[in-house]
């Protein structure tokens, strides 16, 4: 940090899905990519009724044809085509991307290798709020009926506003002017996953439906696209977790304790989509568009939580530790263990307290976007452009832990159990206890956690936060034609925004009444099945209901960790663009696309609070900090037609992509440390002031970008294939270290500093590295092989990327988070006379992924590598009385992929291990 921040007072693609889109905005759009407010000409490809997955790879060949970007696109077929509860799994299998499951589905994407962080995703044009806790877009928010195409750009150019390090991801909705005729499709889709319900009071059902309508009024002046969209969608995992494997005895690693449970999950979403155009004449266009997604979702989690090597005793033990009345022991593994290389794969645990978890995390978020956009010529050489766009979020999560057992703390029955690791690194147990017992198992708090807040220790734990994020933007822009060459065009603008986002957390810990309390029958369920880690059962009650019916008392947990989880940001962002179009012949080649800059000046600010100390000792201090800077990001994009359907791209560009929101909180725990207040302490070696938060004055990630891309075109651009390379050199990375912070006006307990500055471990801009690699796509109909194969086709690409940052100079190198050095993506498909059938595979290598951890905060993991196949076969009726109607069947995660992480580089310590089953879908769909 440059500066202390000021304290007031001076004291937070392939794939298998067919119908449901096909009568949705997806499948009514047409064949091209639906414009962008900001780049109409670029993406406009020619009319084309979308009948089929073959004229749907078609347009999506010829919209990456004819953009001046490097760029990768999906059509309303491929969307409306595919396997997905939504537009995450279409992206997901392009060239160069892929995505992290969440639960079983695909939400966050990498381009390129980097994390969501470094990806912008715009709704037509237009930089879009988030429902995380940072910038990273979660695409399941989106329903993929209601989209009519993708646009993902690879390279920049001057006028793509919010242009990510990895990439821009562009959502469009469709254009009624465009698709030019009137249109009402309708379509329905059961699905069943084949795990079944895991937990009591849940289901593995549910369904999908969506109804979309486009016409045109005026003789064709006005035209208007209403869509709505709902899917209710089960899904369900065998999860285990480890805590970690300390050494043990021998020196060999040995679980320090697991966390498994089952867990069923309901999601429901609603989506609605209106679009209403008007085209007087040639000159004038206007057009507004509304999105809007109600986004809920519930999990129950119901399991069992062993502490084991890192069980530890509780009360006044002595040596030999003996279960009394004021004494329990810890865990202990009996000799004779089985060791292999190093990791101990099986034995027996004596004076196990179990803790039986009933957990419930819910989600409930609302995502409203609302833009208006005007063209007007004011002549054959002029055109001038405003666009007027608001879009906010607003998130409240619940994620609920409740305990029981069979005594608090020190009392109760200790359990022996034995265990053996299974090839995928899981154990599973042979227990004594029924854990399934009522009369046994109680709501408790079994290791007496929290017993520092609740007397005897906590019974649950309560964490209530709400997200909202809110940006409005104003846009300008005009076009000048200059009719020469090698220049053609040029286009300047103006985007001013404003985004405020900020994260408030609530939390409590939850006591019952009693020592040990018997669950209310009235919220008693049968009990829950753990077979796959052999506990037969355990006790299971609708923990949400309890929390609802005043059942546990609550008390707000007033320590300094949860107060600094608090956060407001807001950015003042100013681009101004120009941007010329070239038309030229280079050495008798066409040679066309554009160069141009960016200014962006930012105004950053961000309030919070400093926090020492826990319950009543706790200390806070508002605090309040930020930022300007300027930074100026040429850009160009070359094309040279180096034959028939031959080009050769070449872009260079410098980019950025703006820090997470949760490093730039003002927010920071401090302590003061007075041993080390005398007159030798030092702020950067022994400061009786120490801390560690966010920092609002933290700069982007910049990064120095070369594309370098070949494409050759065939059979009439129903097909190509493309061979790509990219360097990116990071001129700076942020970095947690330790940087002096002024404490001036910091309570120090009465007693007067010798030194106001000391080290806050925090987000900092460091030294940079580098992210490189190379694609290969294809896309192949098999009739230009032989005429025998007309209908049969294949999509395949494959990236190898490296990357190497630098912490710190006294450490090796790192590859960055969220990086897959090997990506692929193999579809293979048939479509003819209405009957359709593809499968699809994709596959990403093991990366470091960012998952929940402790506290539901983020944790980086080592993620395993997974190969995840989707499969489809539907026909179309193509005459007769059933004209425009279609059935599909459908199977997504055919192979059952599971998603693990691992501790440490060594694949054997299993982290997370997660089974979700196949999914089953079945649908209908009409369009008249």
């Amino acid at each position: 940090m440059r500066n202390s921040f000021t304290t007031r007072a001076r004291l937070m693609s392939g794939g298998a899905m067919t119908v449901v889109a096909l009568l949705a905005f997806g499948t009514l759009a047409h064949a091209q990519t639906a414009p962008s407010p900001q780049d109409d000409d670029a993406t406009t490809v020619d009319e084309i009724v979308v009948t089929g997955i073959r004229a749907s790879i078609a347009n999506s060949i010829a919209a990456k044809a004819r953009n001046t970007s490097i760029v990768e696109v999906i059509s309303a077929e491929d969307i409306g085509k595919l396997p997905d509860v939504s537009i995450a799994e279409s992206l997901a299998r392009l060239p160069g991307l892929t995505a992290q499951r969440l639960d079983g589905r695909s939400q966050a994407i990498s381009i390129r290798g980097l994390g969501p962080d470094f990806t912008t995703a715009l709704l037509n044009g237009r930089e879009q709020v988030t429902t995380g806790d940072n910038r990273g877009v979660e695409f399941d928010q989106y329903p993929s009926e209601l989209l009519s195409g993708v646009t993902v750009y690879k390279t920049p150019d001057a006028q793509l506003i919010g242009q990510g390090l990895g990439g821009t991801v562009d959502l469009q909705t469709v254009r009624p002017l465009a698709y030019g005729r009137s249109a009402l499709a309708m379509n329905y889709r059961y699905e069943q996953n084949d795990i079944g319900a895991l937990n009591s009071g849940t289901t593995d059902t549910g369904n999908r439906y969506s109804i979309s309508f486009i016409d045109q009024f005026a003789d064709d002046t006005i035209g208007v696209a209403f869509g709505y969209a709902h899917i209710t969608s089960p899904y369900q995992s065998e999860r285990y977790n480890s805590w970690g494997y300390p050494t043990g005895p021998a020196n060999a690693l040995v679980l320090g304790g697991v966390k498994p449970y089952v867990m069923s999950s309901e999601l429901e979403r609603d989506g609605f989509m209106g679009v209403v155009e008007w085209k007087p004449n040639d000159r004038f266009h206007s057009t507004i568009d509304a999105f809007y997604s109600k986004f809920d979702n519930t999990q129950v989690l119901r399991g069992i939580e062993f502490p084991l090597w890192w069980g530890g005793s509780s009360g006044n033990c002595g040596t030999p530790q003996v279960q009394t009345a004021t004494c329990r022991p810890g865990p202990v593994l009996r000799p004779g263990a089985t060791v292999e290389n190093g990791l101990i794969t099986a034995g027996t645990f004596d004076n196990v307290k179990g803790v039986i978890r009933n957990d419930v995390n819910t989600r409930d978020s609302e995502i409203t976007s609302l833009g208006w956009n005007t063209t007007f010529a004011a002549n054959d050489d002029w055109t001038f452009e405003l666009d007027l766009n608001y879009s906010k979020v607003e998130r409240t999560d619940i994620v609920l832990e409740t305990y029981s057992g069979t005594g608090r703390d020190i009392a109760g029955a200790l359990d022996t159990l034995d265990f053996r690791l299974d090839g995928n690194g899981v154990p599973r147990f042979t227990s004594r206890l029924n854990y399934a017992d009522p009369n046994l198992i109680r709501i408790t708090s079994p290791q007496g956690w929290g017993g520092d807040i609740v007397p005897g220790g906590q019974d649950g734990y309560l964490n209530s936060p709400t997200v909202s994020d809110e940006i409005k933007a104003v846009r300008f822009s005009g076009r000048r034609e200059l009719h020469q060459s090698p220049f053609t065009a040029i286009e300047y603008g103006a985007n001013i925004s404003e985004r405020e986002k900020s994260f408030v957390s609530d939390e409590f810990f939850l006591a019952a009444p009693g020592d040990t309390t018997v669950i209310p029958t009235q919220f008693l369920l049968n009990p829950t099945a753990l077979d796959y880690l052999g506990i037969p059962a355990v006790i299971s009650y609708d923990a949400l209901g309890l929390v609802n019916s005043g059942f546990f008392a609550r008390t707000r947990n007033p320590n300094s960790d949860v107060i600094s989880k608090n956060w407001a940001v807001t950015e003042k962002v100013n681009t101004f663009w120009v941007k010329a179009d070239i038309d030229h012949n280079l050495f008798g080649l066409p040679l066309t696309g554009n160069v141009g800059l960016q200014l962006i000046d930012t105004d950053q600010t961000s309030t919070g609070f400093a926090a020492t100390g826990s319950g009543t000792g706790t200390l806070t201090v508002p605090l309040e900090g930020g930022d300007e800077y300027i930074e100026i990001l040429p850009s160009a994009n070359f094309i040279l037609e180096v034959g028939e359907d031959q080009f050769l791209r070449f872009a260079v560009a410098r980019t950025l992509a703006r820090p997470r929101l949760d490093d730039m909180r003002a927010s920071q725990t401090f302590n003061f440390n007075v041993q080390n207040n005398n007159a030798l302490a030092r702020p950067d070696v022994n400061s009786p002031w120490s801390g560690g938060g966010g920092n609002p004055e933290l700069r982007p990630y910049i990064a120095n970008v070369i594309d370098l891309s070949f494409e050759k075109y065939f059979a009439n651009r129903q097909g190509y294939f493309a061979l790509a390379g990219f360097h990116k050199e990071l001129e700076t990375y942020v970095y947690n270290r330790g940087q002096v912070f002024d404490f001036t006006g910091f309570p120090s307990g009465g007693v007067r500093p010798v030194i106001n500055q000391g080290l806050v471990f925090a987000p900092d801009n460091g030294d940079g590295g580098y992210i490189q690699g190379i694609e290969f796509s294809m896309s192949v109909p098999f009739e230009i092989v032989h005429p025998w194969l007309d209908g049969f086709g294949m999509q395949f690409s494959a990236s190898s990327t490296t990357s190497e940052v630098t912490p710190n100079r006294n450490e090796p190198p790192t590859a960055l988070p969220g990086l897959s050095e090997t990506v692929a993506n193999l579809t293979v498909y048939y479509e003819k006379d209405g009957f359709q059938a593809r499968i699809s595979d994709r596959y990403r290598s093991d990366f470091l992924g960012e998952v929940a951890g402790f506290g539901n905060g983020r944790t980086l993991r080592n993620v395993a590598e997974e190969n995840v196949v989707d499969a489809q076969i539907g026909y179309e009726f193509q005459s007769g009385p059933l004209e425009g109607a279609s059935i599909l069947f459908q199977v997504n995660n055919l192979t059952d992929e599971p998603f693990s992480t691992y501790n440490a580089g060594d694949e054997r310590q299993v982290i997370d291990y997660q089974q979700y089953g196949r999914t089953f879908l079945a649908g209908i769909n009409y369009r008249f």
